[in-house]
């Protein structure tokens, strides 16, 4: 088996990889190839790819993403070389504490890695609610003079500095704000539609008015507004997927999620 970079040449080999019922991988590759903060890598084995993943490093916290085997070379220890290839490579850098979510099947081979799990993130899908449903007129549009706001609400809440990971998608984003202070914020297309709050009635808002163009959530278990607010219409998680850990525990409010970026960052 060897482990090298992923690059360019290989991205019209990834449908080969891809796995059943996740979104297309191919953007979110391309993607690691062209930022300057991921470092994604390939397991060859007879110069055929049979696995993939990549990290992603905010300052001194690391994600591990897209851990993946080839379905015809599973349960061949290619799951954990991977994992271990990816946390080795982080030993020159800062990082402090690598995060991961994981799958049923892929959290066994990360727990032989020594990660643990800090929590489950619940999956709801099928969310239907009223389109006319008129919009809170606490939502409001981004500007400039949110930033600061919005990048404090993010750092008391995931405990890493990714601002700069933000910044593309805030243009299409949007607030809400009680008494002209931002209480929380929506980012439509940063990954699966990032919302944040600091309090439960924006959260809600925000819920709200993702699901008017969106029939997903998924959010840690721990926020207990946004479950309860699902739950009291009728839905119930479909699977739920665990954060894990391997480092330096962080603080983080995990109850602040209303709907999480995506697998590659929570």
């Amino acid at each position: 088996m060897k482990v090298s970079a992923f690059n360019q040449t290989d991205l019209d080999l990834l449908p080969g990889l891809q796995p059943e019922g996740w979104g297309d991988i191919k953007p979110s590759f391309d993607f690691y190839i062209k930022s300057s903060f991921c470092f994604p890598i390939k397991i060859s084995s007879d110069d055929e790819i049979v696995g993939i993943g990549t990290t992603i490093i905010h300052h001194d916290v690391a994600w591990l993403a897209h851990i993946i085997v080839h379905k015809e070379h599973r349960k061949k220890g290619i799951g954990k070389l991977i994992t271990e290839a990816l946390v080795k490579s982080l030993r020159s850098t800062n990082c402090e504490t690598i995060y991961l979510l994981a799958t049923d099947l892929g959290a066994p081979v990360y727990e032989k890695c020594g990660f643990e799990t800090e929590t489950e993130y619940l999956f709801f899908k099928d969310i239907k609610i009223e389109k006319n449903l008129a919009v809170s007129t606490g939502v409001k549009p981004y500007q400039e003079k949110f930033k600061e706001q919005i990048a404090a609400i993010d750092r008391a809440t995931s405990g890493e500095e990714r601002m700069f990971h933000l910044e593309d998608h805030l243009l299409n984003g949007f607030v809400y704000l009680e008494n002209g202070i931002v209480s929380g914020f929506y980012l439509p297309t940063f990954g699966d539609g990032l919302i944040l709050a600091t309090n439960s009635f924006s959260g809600i808002e925000l819920l709200q008015f993702h699901l008017l163009s969106n029939e997903k959530l998924v959010f840690p278990k721990e926020n207990l507004a946004a479950t309860n607010y699902l739950y009291e219409k009728g839905y119930k998680e479909t699977v739920t997927g665990k954060r894990m850990r391997l480092g330096k525990r962080r603080e983080v409010n995990l109850e602040n999620i209303y709907n999480r970026i995506g697998g590659n960052l929570g």
